[in-house]
């Protein structure tokens, strides 16, 4: 019976062309040596809230970036409309509907449709998780009815607007879209 994997192990890279319609590959280096970041890399959201953009895809409805709260409390009652995938890098946090914990080193799924209120508790200097939000967040009352959204194209302009404010010009966020 035949192998369904490829034999050839040669280390000779693609001579083809590329494929059409495919975007440049995205790479940042020593995202994770996060004490030693440029600021102007982080965005403000609100006071003592950050993010910092890895990726904005536009034609699939998502972003991946580190968010850095420095902070305790309340940070946001809100529904995903798309599924979020989360690494906690630092600190920890909790969603008040839940049991669990996120914790420096942990793993969260949240499914579409969850809604959640995001604490981070006293005690914590600096909470910074890595997420991949697809859709949007759809900002909410303890009763459920949305007063805001957020998504890839809210969070391209925010950059866009931080970026030309620091001196990197508004144009700087393009290497963050795909």
């Amino acid at each position: 019976m035949a192998s369904a994997r490829p034999t050839d192990t040669s280390a000779v890279p693609y001579q083809g062309p590329p494929l059409f319609g495919v975007p440049a590959d995205l790479v940042h280096l020593n995202v994770l040596d996060i004490d030693n970041t440029d600021e102007r890399l982080w965005i403000p959201q609100t006071k003592d809230v950050w993010f910092r953009p890895l990726l904005f895809n536009v034609s699939q409805g998502y972003f991946v970036n580190l968010l850095r709260v420095r902070k305790s409390g309340i940070l946001s009652r809100h529904r995903h409309a798309g599924p979020v995938h989360a690494m906690t890098l630092r600190g920890r946090w909790h969603y008040l509907e839940h049991p669990w914990w996120a914790e420096e080193g942990s793993y969260a799924f949240e499914p579409p449709g969850d809604i959640h209120t995001l604490e981070v508790p006293k005690g914590v200097k600096e909470m910074i998780t890595l997420f991949h939000v697809t859709g949007a967040y759809i900002y909410v009352d303890p009763l459920g009815t949305p007063v805001a959204v957020e998504d890839v194209f809210s969070k391209i302009q925010l950059a866009r607007d931080h970026f030309e404010m620091v001196g990197l010009g508004a144009d700087f966020v393009n290497q963050f879209i795909r």
